[in-house]
């Protein structure tokens, strides 16, 4: 049989409208969006009229906050049509022109609004907090809530301003390990059976996972001796971010780096440590899948370039787009009739970008406004059986955004990080359920469960290492012990012998991944991918197990947007998230995919 040509992917003027999202609901067309932002300019000159104002009454500081958010709302829609239209040709100079004047006029807005959020915290407690009982101010009460808790923590008008002074230059550290990483490292060329690879950080992701052992071992060894080669640099530029971080937190009167960073969602110290020492219980489990792994590919020896292979490769799947959504859409049935209708709909009727085109931007994203539709980009494929799970997971970012926008004025509908992966990965759990519960095939099954347990263990496990990492290098800043390379390899190379275990032997080198994480340089971000995934498990098996009253609670979740802290919408959900049941609940969860994986490969 002859293998079919490999076809360019058309421009986007060939793609067929149907294929694409319909962004009409937040302009109908460019020259709206025009007028859109001339409008959003001129009423950013009425912004001083506010000045002085706010602690006037009740009635000037809604007339201010009405005015704010009328401009905040405007703002987002703008935002969201110049950041799809880019997204679908990255090379569209017009578009790009579009985003740049955009960047420009909201720059210049905020700058003259940023009289506003310090007025408001101004404002002397006892009578802020009989103003907040007053109906006029019901729409705006979270919100105010949420700015007053940081009230402690801002400093005089003079100090605030020397902050933002600062704020140009706060982010050297970032910039340059970017530049470092994305422009200046080389990686060179990896052969493969199917002749010389460029190894960049994008093919490394698969070059890793390649079924030829030598091919992995090349790439692995390769793309870890570049950052040995530039290791003083990338340690000088992390001790830099970690630093910034202790600054700030000390200046802002906050006890520790990590307490400043979980204060904005109220999240203790407790749920993080909790973390932690809660899957360190499971690392038994954790270890056992890798011998499982050593088992499997008929090895004497697990080294790290084997741990991210596929167990089972020889599955072939190919769904449409359209089978894709059925398969979406029937696997969520247990959400009721409402839930399935709309993302049935949207999926099919203009909500998704469906397939690539030349200049689009890769990868997936769901963009969620208040006044459109929870836009979704991908470029789907339908022999890639991974880009269904894509299609489920953006579906689940949709869905949340949906009921948030129904259910919540503008002021508070926008979800935190904290939850934002709840729904997505919930998705994806009943997907699975569902593909597994369709198939007889045993390879088909093995081949779900083994990624499901990749996926756990990426999410779970790894981002928890990621989490204890940031904790420890943060400590080690504040109690005055130089950040160096050795010291930081030293630090992520006993994690590493603790997370995978005496059987796995490290490699040249291999401490090094811990200067190589984009996410160290937003601190204290990566936890909340773990604590995400545990809270999406244990509702997963909440509502699979639970009736009408279960599933009405986890949509009153969707629909809460950022109307409390995330801890008390979950909690509210069924998960509790100070306590370490959930937690369990998804490392049980890991521990039967384990043991059903052995099954079927043993």
């Amino acid at each position: 049989m002859n293998k079919s040509t490999p076809t360019r992917p058309p421009k986007r003027r060939d793609v067929p409208p149907a294929h694409c999202w319909d962004l009409t609901r937040l302009f109908p067309d460019d020259q709206a969006w025009e007028s859109g932002l001339t409008n959003f300019t001129l009423q950013a000159e009425q912004v001083e009229q506010f000045r002085g104002t706010l602690g006037n009454g009740v009635s000037a500081l809604r007339a201010a906050l009405d005015y704010t958010f009328a401009q905040n709302r405007l703002e987002e829609r703008l935002a969201y049509y110049a950041h799809l239209r880019v997204s679908e040709d990255i090379g569209d100079s017009t578009a790009q022109g579009r985003m740049a004047r955009l960047m420009a006029a909201t720059s210049a807005y905020h700058a003259r609004a940023s009289f506003i959020t310090p007025e408001i915290q101004q404002i002397p407690d006892a009578i802020m907090t009989a103003w907040l009982d007053d109906p006029p101010l019901e729409p705006y009460r979270v919100y105010l809530r949420k700015l007053l808790r940081f009230k402690p923590h801002v400093l005089s008008p003079p100090e605030e301003r020397v902050l933002a002074m600062q704020t140009e230059f706060a982010y050297t550290a970032r910039q340059g390990f970017n530049a470092l990483t994305d422009v200046d490292m080389s990686f060179g060329v990896v052969e493969t059976p199917d002749g010389p690879q460029p190894l960049t950080h994008g093919s490394y992701a698969a070059l890793i996972q390649h079924p030829d052992r030598e091919v992995r071992q090349k790439a692995y060894t390769q793309y870890l001796t570049e950052f040995h080669d530039h290791r003083h640099t990338l340690a000088a530029l992390y001790n830099g971010s970690v630093q910034r971080d202790v600054y700030e937190a000390r200046v802002r009167n906050q006890p520790s780096a990590i307490a400043a960073a979980l204060f904005a969602d109220d999240v203790p110290l407790a749920v993080y440590e909790q973390l932690i020492t809660t899957v360190h219980d499971y690392l038994p489990v954790l270890h056992r899948y890798y011998d499982l792994r050593r088992r499997a590919l008929k090895l004497d020896t697990l080294r790290l370039y084997d741990t991210r292979v596929p167990l089972v490769t020889e599955i072939k799947t190919r769904f449409t787009y359209e089978e894709a959504v059925d398969h979406v859409v029937t696997a969520l049935q247990p959400l009721g009739t409402n839930y399935t209708r709309t993302l049935r709909e949207g999926l099919l009727g203009g909500w998704v970008d469906r397939y690539e085109n030349k200049g689009k931007r890769s990868g997936a994203f769901s963009a969620g406004s208040y006044d459109g539709d929870p836009y979704i980009l991908l470029n789907y494929k339908e022999e890639v059986l991974s880009d269904l799970f894509t299609l489920s997971h953006e579906a689940g970012h949709s869905m949340h955004s949906w009921y948030s926008a129904q259910q919540q004025p503008f002021p508070h509908y926008q979800y935190t990080i904290f939850v934002a992966e709840v729904a997505s990965t919930f998705n994806e759990q009943w997907l699975a359920h569902h593909l597994l519960q369709q198939t007889n095939d045993p390879a088909f099954k093995a081949y779900l469960l083994n990624k499901q347990i990749d996926d756990i263990l990426a999410t779970l496990f790894r981002q928890t290492m990621f989490a204890e990492f940031e904790r420890d290098t943060h400590a080690m800043v504040e109690q005055q012990v130089p950040l160096t390379v050795d010291s930081l390899t030293d630090a992520y190379a006993g994690l590493m012998r603790r997370y995978f275990g005496p059987a796995v032997p490290l490699e040249p080198h291999s401490a090094l991944e811990g200067l190589r994480v984009p996410h160290f340089y937003s601190a204290f971000y990566v936890y909340q991918y773990a604590t995400g995934l545990a809270a999406a498990l244990a509702l997963f098996e909440q509502v699979r197990e639970g009736g009408a009253a279960v599933r009405d609670r986890y949509l009153q979740f969707l629909a809460s947007g950022g109307s409390q802290f995330p801890l008390e919408q979950l909690r509210a959900a069924g998960v509790d998230l100070e306590q370490a049941a959930p937690l369990r609940t998804a490392l049980d969860r890991f521990t039967q995919l384990v043991t059903e994986l052995e099954a079927y490969l043993d």
